[in-house]
């Protein structure tokens, strides 16, 4: 269908050209003879359908690109500043074919400068439409509006202030902590969850691998008792970009247009995003942000699980899973002991506790009792 539009597209186009050529070039090619005649028009006939065939393909896409970023654009746009853009867009095209009656009179320039004053007349009156859409709403109500006080600096940042959508990762439904997080309130706004991400998560839970079919199950039990338990708050955005393969390239984008936060757990996401000035909520840094302080010289009692990567290491976690290193703890795998943390460390991964085991004034090391 696009090749037979653009065929007769082209051959419009070429019919336009030999008409034009027969007016404007016949006076002077009436002498010669008429195989120069007609060679010279058919031949500009076809050289303005070669132009236009090859001209056309990219014209279309760049037309496509702007009338969906037209029609995005009006679809997120109330009722009422369509309706006063279309007002101000008519009286200004009523404005320019008034005046365009007079100067189409002109010699020679007059119908261009006609659709000159038709173009900037019809943009200014859109322009004064959109930015009166408030005086348009007050007369169409019936109500009066009164002038508008300057706020201060201080209400002016309260009133722009907006809650964020939420958009949510593959991940990060998976993981299923986001319920917990949302529902004690520390998240505010809509859960977004992209109808590309529930495709993703489809896939999983069909995989032929038990691991992932099981995550993705219950990453689709856990987004199904979200929508449950927070009516109205979990939404699902139908909206797609087939120029881009990745998952998270369309998630990046689609945070850009609704001007939202991405929540996820995945490490690298969170580093494109921040490449991309995309806001990036990332679970795993709450959970270590929200772990218990320990400091230098604090005593803790710590079980000792396995050796260390260094030569005589203990290796014990508290409750929560931060890992504790245990100088010369080696030798007490498997026995509870009284430790006294050294130093911490603070990683990408999280935090890491430094520490040695607690020796009494007999020289020998302290145990739990009854552990």
């Amino acid at each position: 269908m696009r090749k037979i539009v653009y065929g007769g597209v082209c051959i419009l186009l070429a019919l336009i050209a030999v008409l034009l050529a027969a007016n404007f070039l016949g006076p002077i090619l009436a002498e010669k003879p008429a195989y120069v005649y007609y060679g010279v028009i058919a031949l500009i006939g076809l050289l303005v359908a070669g132009l236009g065939l090859l001209l056309l393909p990219p014209l279309t896409r760049w037309l496509e690109r702007c009338t969906e970023k037209v029609v995005s654009r009006a679809s997120q746009m109330a009722t009422l500043e369509i309706v006063c853009i279309a007002v101000g867009l008519i009286a200004g095209l009523i404005i320019a074919s008034l005046i365009g009656v007079a100067v189409a009179r002109i010699p020679t320039i007059g119908p261009y400068l006609a659709i000159i004053a038709v173009l900037i007349f019809g943009y200014i009156g859109l322009l004064i439409g959109y930015r009166k859409r408030e005086d348009f709403a007050g007369l169409f109500s019936g109500q009066k509006r009164e002038p508008k006080e300057k706020p201060e600096k201080k209400d002016k940042k309260k009133q722009e202030w907006r809650v964020q959508p939420k958009i949510l990762d593959t991940s990060v439904i998976i993981d299923g902590r986001i319920a917990d997080i949302y529902r004690t309130g520390f998240l505010e706004g809509e859960l977004v969850v992209a109808n590309f991400v529930l495709e993703e998560l489809r896939h999983i839970a069909d995989s032929s691998d038990t691991l992932k079919r099981n995550r993705g199950r219950s990453g689709l039990d856990c987004l199904n008792m979200m929508r449950q338990e927070f009516d109205g708050s979990v939404v699902i955005a139908e909206k797609d970009y087939q120029d881009l393969a990745e998952v998270d390239s369309k998630l990046l984008r689609l945070a850009q247009d609704l001007k939202g936060v991405v929540v996820t757990n995945d490490f690298n996401l969170n580093k494109v995003a921040q490449l991309q000035g995309v806001r990036v909520l990332n679970i795993n840094e709450l959970a270590n942000a929200v772990k218990p302080i320990v400091l230098p010289g604090e005593e803790m009692s710590a079980l000792i699980v396995k050796e260390g990567r260094e030569a005589g290491q203990g290796v014990a976690y508290l409750e929560d899973g931060t890992m504790i290193v245990v100088e010369n703890g080696r030798r007490y795998i498997g026995r509870h002991l009284i430790v006294v943390v050294t130093s911490i460390l603070q990683t990408s991964a999280g935090r890491m506790v430094f520490a040695k085991p607690k020796v009494g004034k007999n020289g020998d090391v302290i145990e739990v009792q009854g552990a």
